[in-house]
């Protein structure tokens, strides 16, 4: 193992996730274990560019796993995209003597932290914590079980009242460039029909199937849209539908950011502590500019570019698959 490495700070950026707390305490454990000293970042690149470091020892991380959010804040910033704005968050590091940094989030934090990283010969190790799964380089992403589980209980409790009135209920659920939570959702549910960016389906083929429901005497349906749907959002769509279908009582639920909230999953726990502790191994390896994921139940390796720019498709046989059993 590398013995460069001898302070590293840990941050939070982008969209907050379930499980992130879980993944910022495995990573002061497993630094301390390695007697590193490691460092909190209040408020992602922003905190980063004002000095917002604070020590981080294993008793500040303590019952945490369990709550959603970040203790660590984060945000969004416009100042981190400048050059100026990068050095100055570079100064700050150097302030406290870091010399390795994990970064949690998604494809916008991976970004920064790639461009951050090349400039100023950093090691960064990147944490996929994202409730979309949409990141390139690991089967699940940190908060994505959380959300299909809150998906799926919203969905559960829309379809009491669907049942009950004999409506259409058009379900947004989060996802603006893949579908991965709609499609689960879909199937864990038992929808009635999915829209999802990657499945192409027609506005045709949709009010066919509505029509053969009716036929069939099944008299409510729910239809699973990712907001990312390129017809768009599910109140474009069942109206749409209504104009198209005006015998049919049609009503929309968008369960929105509370997808994003709650306590962590048993599976988003796991999923964080052990990432968290990878990230840690991985710098004392020597490996940098790098996002670090599971695949195939095993840690791998994506360089930033890759897992940024590369295309983690949903699986064709499980969109098959939700159609047939929505017969």
């Amino acid at each position: 193992m590398s013995t460069n490495i001898k302070r590293v700070a840990v941050f939070t950026s982008g969209g907050d996730a379930p499980g992130m707390n879980a993944a910022i305490r495995a990573v002061v454990r497993t630094a301390s274990y390695h007697d590193l000293h490691t460092y909190g970042i209040t408020g992602g690149y922003e905190g980063m560019i004002n000095g917002k470091l604070s020590r981080l020892e294993p008793r500040n991380v303590g019952n945490i796993i369990h709550r959603g959010g970040t203790v660590l804040k984060t945000s969004r910033s416009e100042k981190f995209r400048t050059k100026e704005g990068r050095l100055q968050a570079f100064e700050s590091l150097q302030a406290h003597d870091i010399d390795g940094l994990i970064a949690i989030g998604g494809n916008g934090t991976f970004t920064g932290a790639n461009i951050f990283s090349k400039e100023f010969n950093i090691p960064v190790i990147g944490i996929p914590g994202t409730i979309d799964n949409d990141l390139y380089g690991t089967d699940f992403t940190i908060g994505y079980d959380t959300a299909i589980n809150t998906a799926v209980e919203a969905v559960d409790k829309i379809r009491d009242t669907a049942d009950s009135h004999n409506r259409v209920f058009f379900v947004e659920v989060m996802g603006r460039n893949a579908g991965f939570i709609a499609l689960d959702t879909g199937i864990g549910s038992g929808s009635s029909g999915l829209l999802i960016p990657e499945n192409g389906k027609t506005p045709e083929s949709l009010i066919d199937t509505l029509k053969k429901n009716i036929k069939r005497q099944k008299l409510f349906s729910l239809i699973i849209v990712a907001e990312g749907n390129p017809w768009g959002g599910a109140n474009v769509v069942a109206e749409m539908i209504q104009n198209k279908l005006p015998e049919m009582d049609v009503r929309v639920a968008i369960i929105g950011h509370l997808q994003r909230g709650g306590s962590p999953t048993a599976f988003d726990r796991v999923l964080a502590s052990r990432l968290g502790y990878e990230a840690v191994e991985g710098l004392l390896a020597g490996k940098k500019n790098c996002a670090v994921g599971f695949v195939n139940k095993k840690a791998v390796f994506t360089p930033f570019k890759k897992a940024i720019s590369a295309t983690k498709g949903v699986d064709e046989t499980l969109v098959k698959m939700a159609e047939i059993l929505a017969i």
